[in-house]
């Protein structure tokens, strides 16, 4: 069976040193991982993290949402991106999906900032790698002053109209290094800020609110004099995973080149197919790290696509279900998408499809 995803990982000949070096935390790799992943995306204004969950609540801290404060959220998307809001006790919104797409329906975020005029942040989920309404969506954060971020879990290099997602205006944007992510450091995440003082902001929050230039005096005693006045997460990304992704990103070009030419082979596969209907993204270019495609039947295509060979799978269920989350809402875009969604693998692995 050849599987959805697989950990891409590159000939790694520094790991002993680095380890045997006493120099794990932030630093030289470290630095070198965000200067990579900025010229790769052609932007500033970039940190790492030592997780995805961190990742989001780094950002989020930086914007000092309050505990019980409204954010918009797509039900489809990972756990990951939304169980972190719940942990900095946010009341999650939910809005509608573009049924044939699976990210946010323009229209439903309006409609739900209309009911909901204390909304504090948009969060703008990329499903599976397919780029959403990114120029829609942002405008409707400018228009009620709230800012937009993109939560991009699955959709590094992506594009959209042109342009890698991190460098497409939209105030923050978050990406996952997770182990079956492009690229991926076992663990972790990045933010991209749009505005640099929010940069500068998380600097700080990243590491537990220190500024490391005041914090010890000239006896490498901790200062008292070095105050702490932000709330931050020990959040920093270790020596060994950033040196990972120094090494992943000398790759990732290639690896999105064969995803994508694999989709280009699934396209020409499935063209006669009248069950099957290939996610389509009008002014974006997809990572493919998964094929979607909505099935009229999707039982009875997981079930042919396994049966050949080709490990099918919704890849998430909407998270409007859990109860944590405390708004059961019944969506109709949802409700649709879910019931006719697959992914199958597209990969770097993938060979010989027919």
């Amino acid at each position: 069976m050849i599987q959805l995803y697989k950990p891409f990982m590159p000939e790694l000949p520094l790991i002993n040193e680095i380890l045997q070096s006493g120099k794990l935390t932030y630093g030289k790799y470290g630095k070198e991982f965000e200067s990579m992943l900025a010229q790769f995306l052609g932007i500033s204004n970039l940190i790492v993290t030592n997780t995805f969950s961190n990742a989001i609540m780094v950002a989020i801290s930086c914007l000092e949402l309050k505990p019980g404060s409204k954010v918009i959220a797509s039900p489809m998307a990972c756990l990951a991106s939304t169980q972190p809001l719940l942990a900095l006790g946010l009341q999650v919104i939910w809005a509608d999906v573009d049924p044939k797409r699976g990210t946010l329906d323009p229209e439903s975020v309006r409609k739900t900032i209309q009911q909901n005029p204390d909304i504090k942040l948009i969060i703008h989920n990329h499903f599976c790698g397919y780029p959403g309404y990114i120029n829609e969506i942002n405008q409707i954060g400018k228009e009620f002053g709230i800012p937009v971020m993109d939560d991009g879990i699955e959709a590094f290099g992506s594009e959209y109209n042109g342009k890698l997602l991190g460098n497409v205006e939209t105030d923050i944007t978050v990406f996952s290094f997770g182990a079956v992510r492009i690229p991926n450091t076992l663990d972790g995440g990045t933010i991209i800020f749009k505005d640099k003082t929010l940069y500068e902001k998380s600097l700080l929050v990243r590491d537990s609110g220190i500024d490391r230039t005041i914090f010890r005096d000239e006896f490498g005693e901790i200062s008292n004099s070095c105050n702490i006045s932000l709330i931050g997460h020990a959040a920093t990304m270790q020596e060994i995973n950033s040196y990972i992704g120094t090494q992943q990103m000398l790759q990732v070009p290639k690896l999105i080149s064969e995803h994508r030419n694999n989709a280009k082979i699934w396209d020409k596969e499935l063209q006669l197919n009248s069950d099957i209907t290939p996610i389509e993204t009008p002014n974006a270019n997809p990572n493919y790290w998964v094929y979607g495609l909505l099935a009229e039947n999707k039982k009875e295509t997981m079930l042919k696509f396994r049966n050949n060979g080709y490990y099918a799978s919704s890849v998430h269920i909407n998270n409007n279900i859990y109860s944590v989350f405390g708004n059961n809402l019944d969506l109709a875009g949802v409700n649709e998408f879910r019931n006719h969604f697959l992914a199958i693998p597209s990969g770097w692995w993938v060979n010989n499809i027919n």
